[in-house]
């Protein structure tokens, strides 16, 4: 079942809070990888914790309605040798 649309995109309070009160220069830490991705967050840089450490997402237009979690790889592929 697809996600409604008339409902609100899911964002951190602690989150929102963080990206109203940052600029633009400093990046925003945040663990919350479910958090849709705004158009308040366009040209902030947060960084989204994959489980290891915080990897740097710059946020632009054409992310805006996609999670941060999106963005943060959480698994590195293994190849065999062939």
């Amino acid at each position: 079942m697809p996600y409604s649309k008339n409902k609100a995109p899911f964002v951190s309070k602690k989150l929102l809070e963080k990206v109203r009160a940052a600029n633009k220069k400093k990046p925003v830490f945040t663990w919350s990888r479910s958090s849709t991705i705004v158009p308040l967050m366009i040209g902030t840089l947060i960084c989204v914790y994959n489980g290891q450490n915080h990897l740097p997402v710059y946020v632009t237009e054409e992310m805006i309605g996609h999670k941060l979690g999106e963005f943060s790889p959480t698994r590195t592929f293994k190849r065999h040798k062939s």
